[in-house]
């Protein structure tokens, strides 16, 4: 190891740092050059990648927490040859791939979108999760490490307690995090803010802890050496950094250590730009350049890549010979491709809680996709993720045959978790829990959703009607607050969330395909606690059949002969109920009553102009009932309909008695429709 050339490299990022924040006139430069004596070992003498592939699916990953440190990961990925001078000095910039915080870019290098602290970590423990996962199916040929880097604000975010309890919990040996503790945040240092022990707090959850000199070359190396060594527990390297490594005044004095190279150019911290390089061995008039000497050490880091890759490859090629069958398999699990399923095989219980039909699909996933891994924030006998568990097994420390995460209570975590499965690719991962908790999620669904990650939710209980439980489980603003995602493009310029709301047993079947076959993008399945009536077959169909449409985001559950006088249009639990109510107007006002079930507004909306008319045309007055906000139906029903919803939480008593006192009955429709028509026609 040539520790001089090594120093040299480092420096070399720590000067693309300084030149790309000051060019961006925005950024953080002083944690990026704390940091770039890890970056540079980890990169020259550990990390393994295909140079020719990044997306060589055996490659070693790399998860960056802390994504204002973009301007590090970009400087060290330019050494390698992803990044170009004249992409770096677009730092920040319009259409730029080095935006302000890393954005998913496989063919970069960069593994995850990063910023929202504490969550890249997560990111990591899915990853090396999903390589134990493979490694225990397919054989050690194809074992890597997984890395992950974070800051002393990711420490303090809680998401890192979740993370690093079930990363000690399973013994993950593969999963090597480096701790950048320069002390030194945003506003203030972390004196200001916490005395806690970092290192036994992770020593006390399984972790192997070593510490530090974070600019030393040399102890690195030896701490990721012993990390690779540690099989059985993973790895906490904290690195004592210094914040602003190398920042000099114009008289040569340090800042180092100053709150203020955090967050903005350290022109503008009071120092020298000019020294600062040419004292890093840069040069301050044209500071986008690499070093020759790095140049030439990092041409011979690749050749060594090359060569280690193509040894990994022959090796694979062996296996490949002797197991055909698994290779085939292997193959067909990191495609990413959905393996065909009959759901006409499924066989539903009338009348059940669409949660429990969600369990029906789940047992027949679980003999019919291998590569599926189910998560629960211990809630699997209420959320009926049990279903899918009573097929396999939990997994364990030391064994992933199983295809189950038994999360305990730690729904953050949970999601993120499996974003970085998605993430690391080749399994399709599902998680679940209450309704009412995807709010602790939110932060890893955004991610999701911008990722454009298949991540599959699952959440129960979705409704006032989680009843005795009261108003602190019972979901009022939850579903509006998910469906706006749905409203939210990708980057692809596609709807970034599918969620889906099913009205019955037969109706679930057909939104956990729908949910399934979205490999763009996250989808999420709100289902109910309590028992719900199928709704009837119609023209001669079976309900299995009909259901099908909810394909096209919303359909015609129930119709009349001619123009209906009125359209009722809802969703879950809620269609039933107005179909009821249906009845009552047929019987007693002899009207004319279309019934619509709506579990997707945004699939719906995707659907031609001329479907969506004959669906919900606008001059047929329109009602919608909803469990949750009105505004969850606002869209459906049109400028001139009426929504009617939940303006207030809810309280403890049996469902029924809610639905009687909140108005979800037959009666409450029949009385909610004179109402409208009257306004509608006055």
């Amino acid at each position: 190891m040539d520790i001089p050339t090594l120093n040299k490299a480092a420096d070399n990022i720590r000067v693309l740092s300084v030149a790309m924040v000051e060019q961006a006139k925005s950024g953080h430069p002083g944690g990026s050059m704390g940091g770039a004596d890890f970056m540079n070992v980890l990169f020259s003498e550990f990390m393994v990648f295909d140079p020719d592939n990044p997306s060589w699916p055996h490659r070693d990953r790399f998860f960056l927490d802390p994504g204002h440190l973009s301007p590090m990961l970009y400087s060290t990925l330019s050494l390698i040859g992803n990044y170009s001078m004249d992409e770096l000095k677009q730092f920040r910039q319009w259409e730029s791939p080095t935006p302000g915080h890393p954005e998913k870019d496989f063919t970069r290098g960069v593994e995850n979108t990063s910023g929202p602290l504490g969550q890249g970590h997560a990111f990591a423990v899915g990853a090396a999760i999903t390589e134990r996962f493979l490694v225990q199916r397919f054989g050690e040929w194809m074992a890597h490490k997984t890395y992950a880097y974070i800051s002393d604000g990711g420490i303090q975010e809680g998401i890192s307690q979740e993370a690093g309890r079930i990363a000690g919990f399973l013994g993950l040996g593969n999963l090597i995090m480096f701790f950048d503790a320069n002390e030194v945040q945003l506003s203030s240092t972390t004196h200001e803010v916490t005395t806690e022990d970092t290192g036994k707090k992770y020593e006390s959850w399984g972790w192997h802890v070593v510490t530090v000199e974070g600019s030393n070359a040399q102890q690195l190396h030896d701490a990721i050496k012993a990390a690779h060594e540690e099989t059985d527990r993973p790895t906490l390297i904290i690195g004592k950094t210094i914040m602003g490594k190398g920042v000099l005044t114009e008289g040569g004095e340090s800042l180092e250590g100053g709150v203020d190279l955090h967050g903005k150019p350290i022109s503008k911290a009071g120092a020298s730009v000019a020294k600062t390089i040419t004292t890093l061995g840069g040069d301050p008039d044209k500071p986008f350049q690499l070093f020759p000497d790095v140049t030439r050490h990092y041409a011979q880091v690749l050749e060594k890549k090359r060569e280690i890759v193509a040894q990994r490859k022959a090796d694979q090629a062996i296996w490949e010979t002797a197991n055909p069958e698994l290779t085939s398999k292997l193959e067909g699990f990191l495609s990413g491709k959905i393996p065909e399923v009959d759901y006409s095989a499924i066989t539903q219980k009338n009348n059940v809680a669409t949660r429990n039909a969600s369990s029906t699909v789940l047992q027949h996933y679980a003999d019919s996709i291998e590569n599926m891994i189910v998560a629960s924030a211990d809630l699997s006998n209420s959320d009926k993720t049990d279903g899918f568990l009573k097929k396999t097994k939990a997994f364990e420390r030391g064994d992933f045959s199983g295809r189950f995460l038994q999360m305990g209570v730690s729904e953050f975590a949970m999601a993120a978790i499996c974003n970085g499965m998605a993430l690391h690719g080749g399994v399709i991962p599902v998680c679940a829990t209450f309704f009412v908790f995807s709010d602790y999620m939110k932060p890893a669904l955004r991610l999701a959703a911008l990722m454009e990650l298949p991540v599959k939710f699952i959440w129960t209980h979705d409704a006032f009607r989680v009843g005795e439980d009261g108003p602190t489980h019972q979901p009022i603003e939850q579903e509006a607050q998910i469906r706006l995602l749905e409203q939210v493009k990708n980057h692809s310029g596609k709807r970034s969330f599918l969620v889906l709301r099913p009205a019955d047993a037969h109706e679930t079947t057909l939104c956990w395909k729908l949910a399934l076959e979205k490999t763009d993008g996250p989808s999420g399945l709100i289902l109910s606690r309590q028992n719900i009536p199928d709704v009837p077959a119609s023209n001669g169909s079976s309900r299995f059949e009909a259901a099908h449409e909810a394909s096209k985001g919303a359909y015609i559950v129930q119709d009349t002969e001619g123009d209906p006088d009125i359209i009722l249009v809802g969703n879950g639990s809620e269609v039933s109920t107005l179909i009821e109510g249906a009845k009552r107007l047929a019987e007693e006002k002899h009207m004319k009553v279309r019934v619509v079930s709506a579990p997707s507004e945004g699939l719906f909306r995707d659907q031609e102009k001329e479907y969506q008319q004959s669906i919900l045309p606008a001059h047929v007055p329109t009602l919608g009932l909803t469990a949750g906000l009105p505004l969850n139906l606002q869209g459906l029903v049109g400028p001139s309909g009426k929504a009617i919803g939940l303006d207030h939480f809810g309280y403890s008593a049996p469902y029924t008695v809610l639905d009687q006192k909140f108005g979800y009955t037959a009666d409450n429709v029949f009385e909610q429709v004179r109402i409208y028509l009257e306004e509608f026609e006055g």
